[in-house]
């Protein structure tokens, strides 16, 4: 199966309980824009592929708007996060996998949806993956992709760490690079999907300073770094946060302020 190697190892088995609870929650606003393009009312099979921790899972189930799934079929090609997934996500409705975006080893046509949230810019084989997609999808079914992930443009400080999260990230890849556009090439895309329809969302959430470097450690390019690389990230992260250019407050005295994140969402109709 395809994983990236910086994937594999920075997701690997006992690094995934810090990505669990640093990463931010999925807005309902973009569930709801999800749920409304899918246009179904009947009971939903859904596919998700890079299912990780559980985070969109647990989300998409908790919505008022995505009462009718019949069926989850999480895929992903971590044993630690798939792990991970069952220790917090529990619904009859779900049944966990190992494969990747071009192996799911689901059925064919069985898919109502295919979602794949904060990971398809890990994808290494976009006509494979785009195969594989219109393989499990029913005609007329969706295929999207979100991503979760902070608005550095939004504030200085968060550009500075992002760019110091980025310092270490050796080439591996990132949803900003615009790589995973190249489904959009592929010719079993090309054949099977209209042209895809974006939303972004923008948003603040309240957080502190150990909330940032906990952010900033759960990434896979940081995960990879030794102990005393870890430590020089943190100590740098600090410095960047206590300059804290264009930092907004909302109860300084407890230490709390805006940081900003922006969902996109990528919709495309299977035909």
């Amino acid at each position: 199966m395809s994983v990236h190697a910086y994937s594999r190892a920075g997701f690997a088995k006992g690094t995934n309980e810090l990505y669990n609870k640093a990463r931010a929650q999925y807005r309902p606003e973009a569930l709801s824009h999800l749920r409304y393009a899918l246009r179904l009312s009947e009971p939903l099979n859904i596919v998700e592929i890079g299912s990780g921790t559980g985070l969109f899972t647990r989300a998409l189930l908790a919505h008022e708007e995505w009462r009718a799934v019949r069926s989850l079929k999480a895929v992903d090609p971590s044993e630690g996060m798939r792990e991970t997934f069952s220790k917090y996500t529990t619904d009859p409705r779900i049944a966990v996998f190992e494969g990747t975006f071009d192996r799911t080893g689901v059925e064919s046509g069985w898919a109502d949806l295919v979602v794949i949230a904060h990971a398809f810019h890990w994808c290494l084989d976009y006509e494979g993956a785009a195969a594989e997609f219109t393989r499990v999808l029913k005609h007329n079914g969706v295929l999207a992709l979100i991503w979760n992930h902070e608005d550095r443009d939004a504030a200085q400080w968060l550009g500075q760490v992002r760019e110091r999260v980025e310092q270490d990230e050796k080439g591996s890849p990132h949803w900003r690079t615009g790589l995973w556009r190249q489904l959009f090439d592929a010719p079993s895309y090309a054949k099977s999907f209209a042209r895809a329809e974006e939303r972004t969302f923008r948003y603040n959430i309240p957080a502190t300073l150990d909330e940032i470097i906990s952010r900033g450690l759960s990434s896979s390019r940081i995960v990879n770094l030794t102990d005393a690389g870890k430590e020089v990230f943190v100590k740098d992260v600090e410095e960047i946060m206590q300059r804290g250019e264009g930092k907004v407050w909302i109860e300084e005295e407890k230490g709390t302020f805006e940081y900003p994140h922006r969902t996109d969402l990528v919709i495309c109709k299977r035909v």
